[in-house]
Parts: structure tokens; sequence; C-alpha cells
């Protein structure tokens, strides 16, 4: 899986890990050939010899030399020189996360914005179980922040908003996310059971960003690859990647994770979809296709509601008549209502939500009087 790196791409080194230098290996690559970028560049710490704990233990932290830079100014350069790689890499509709912590974070941000790059948000990555302040002289650092950017002001980035709106359990996603840190299983061990990578990211955060931004088949990029959290979360979810990284241990650690990743099979790869690329169906269609007859009352949610159907498929309660939608809005007292999840229905018993209704319509238009679905 780990190759040398290439003097020239004209194709793209798809599920591979490159050895090399990230700024050398992205302006290798084809320009405009890659769907997302996903970075987690040296923090630049700063740190100022060992950390140890109350009990004079060390602590496991970042020392290593990549993530050490002589001044800010050398810092800033190199982050400026991998972001332009990686812009030119991007498609005119791809996207970049930068991930990072109060050292670095502001100064990529400036830099992101000064390259172009349109912001769209930032998270909040809040850690359930971070490491705590031994010296008790700060507030115990309990997140990371991502930036979230499209490479253009107008491009036309994917956001899946419905599938992660699924995954919140119903619930809008916000923008501050409370995920544990990479421990237990996930944790990669070297031989002397050390962790291999002193940062690796939690597959779930992984899982949450590429299933967000990124569609089956996509290309995505990881400049600083580690331990390819970024690599085993794609192969799973059935895109592509592109690695790169320096460090030869942990290419190989890489290299022996993702190839025991099992990809999940197609129907498992399929995503809640937009509701706005799905066919408008009016209310009325099913009434005058007798899926719900005039007169039958419709029950609000948790029951405290109730209307009837109306023949012209408007509903009438005791105040009001008007839309599904303007009918709940009513009863819930607010500026809109999605009444196809609102208002529900009996049968047997049991209250079921009359978008089932409008689902079974969509599933027809999507088949042609031969039988075959479009």
């Amino acid at each position: 899986m780990t190759k040398t790196k290439p003097a020239e791409a004209h194709v793209l080194p798809l599920n591979q890990i490159i050895a090399g230098d990230c700024i050398e290996v992205m302006n290798s690559l084809p320009a405009g050939s890659v769907d997302l970028v996903f970075a987690d560049p040296p923090y630049n710490l700063q740190l100022k010899g060992d950390l140890h704990r109350p009990d004079n233990s060390k602590v496991d932290a970042v020392n290593d030399h990549w993530d050490q830079f002589s001044s800010f100014a050398v810092y800033d350069d190199f982050t400026r020189k991998w972001l332009a790689a990686a812009r030119r890499i991007l498609k005119p509709n791809g996207a970049i996360w930068v991930i990072g912590s109060y050292h670095n974070i502001f100064r990529v941000g400036a830099a992101l914005q000064d390259a172009g790059f349109w912001m769209l948000n930032d998270v909040i990555w809040r850690k359930s179980n971070p490491m705590p302040n031994f010296k008790g002289k700060r507030l115990t650092n309990a997140h990371e922040t991502l930036i979230w950017a499209s490479r253009d002001e107008g491009s036309k980035y994917t956001f899946n908003y419905e599938a992660l709106k699924e995954l919140n359990d119903g619930v809008q996603m916000r923008s501050d996310w409370v995920i544990p840190l990479c421990t237990g299983h996930e944790r990669l061990k070297d031989e002397n059971g050390d962790k291999a990578h002193p940062t690796q990211k939690p597959e779930a955060l992984l899982h949450r960003v590429l299933l967000a931004t990124t569609n089956p088949g996509d290309v995505v990029l990881d400049p600083f690859f580690g331990t390819g959290t970024t690599g085993a979360v794609a192969k799973m979810l059935g895109r592509d990647f592109i690695g790169i990284e320096r460090e030869e241990a942990y290419r190989n650690a890489a290299a022996e994770r993702i190839s025991r990743v099992r990809k999940f099979d197609a129907s498992a790869l399929e995503i809640t979809g937009s509701k706005r690329a799905e066919p408008r169906v009016p209310f009325g269609q099913v009434v005058e296709r007798g899926m719900l007859r005039p007169g039958e009352e419709l029950f609000s949610v948790g029951n405290r509601h109730k209307a009837k159907v109306r023949a012209d498929g408007t509903l009438i309660g005791h105040d009001i008549k008007g839309s599904i939608h303007q009918v709940g809005a009513h009863y819930e007292g607010a500026p809109s209502c999605n009444g196809w999840t609102y208002w529900h229905f009996k049968r047997d018993g049991k209250m079921i939500p009359i978008d089932i209704l409008r689902q079974q319509i969509r599933a027809e238009m999507d088949v042609d009087a031969g039988g075959r679905r479009h």
C-alpha cells in the first residue's frame, strides 16, 4: 500500500499511502482532482520541556520533531504552502476540514481565508474524557476546533443535512460535537505497548465529517495521514482516500490497520437524502387517491390536537382551517410547521405519520409504466 513519492502523478493514487512531504506530493497530483481534504496538521504546541503529573510521572505528550517549529513565522509559512497545495488539488465544489487546538487553529483560520477558502462552520469537538490540567494553572483543555471551508465562495459543496439530522436522533446537528478521545480497543499501540501516535483521532469524529460532507465514491485526501483514521473510515464508508505521511512507523501502522477494515455493503452506505431533491407531493393527492378520506381525523404528535381532512386537501380544526402546515403551525403557536411529520392517522389502534403516504406516492412516481426505476 505504501509507495515512494511520485515525481508527477497523472493518475490519482487512490487508496494508497504516499511517503513524502505533503506539499511536494500534493503539488505532484492533478489539479482539481480531490473532493475533500481532511487535515490534522502539526499543532506547534511550543512545549518547553516534559509534562509531569502530581505524582511526578511523565505525561505522554506531543514532543515529536514533526510538531516543532522554530518560530511562528516558520509555522505560518508552512501553513500557507500546504493550504495552497491543498486548494489547487480540490475540485471547484470541493471543501476542506482542518482540526487544531488553541495553539494553532486561529493562525490556520486566518491563513485559510487569506488563501481564498470560504468559511462554512467552525465545529467544537468537546471531549467527554479530556486529559486534566495537571499543574492546575489553567482550565482543563477539553476541546479542539475544526474549521470547515469550501474551496471558493460560490462552491456547491456537499452537505448531507438530512443524514446528519438522522444521525442526531432526528434533531438538526449542531456545531458542538461531544465525542470521547480515542481510547481502548481503537487506540493503536506499537510493539512496546505505547501509543502508536500521540494524537490519534477517534473514528467517530471522521465518520461524522465524511458522512456529512462526502458521498460514496468521493476522493478524500489527508496530507497528515498519521496512523490512518481518515483512510480507515473512508474505506468503511465507500469513499476513496489518498494518504500522505512522512513517518515510516505511522505509514506501517496505518497500512496494517486499513487492511483489516471491511467496507460496508452498498445498502448500508445509503443515507437519508435531502427532502428538497425529492418530488413534491401535495397533500391533496393523498386525499384524491383515497389514501385518506374526507372527514377522517388526523392527530398531532402526542395526540394533543386533532383536525379533519377536507375534500380539497385542507384541514379543519375547531378554530382554524388551512393546509396541513398552516393548521399545525397554528396549534403549536409556531411560525411554521412540517405538517407531513406533525400529523398522524390511526390504523388498527396505531398512530402512523401521514408522511408514510407521501413516500408511497413518491415510490410510485419513481417507477415508469414498464415497472423500471428511473
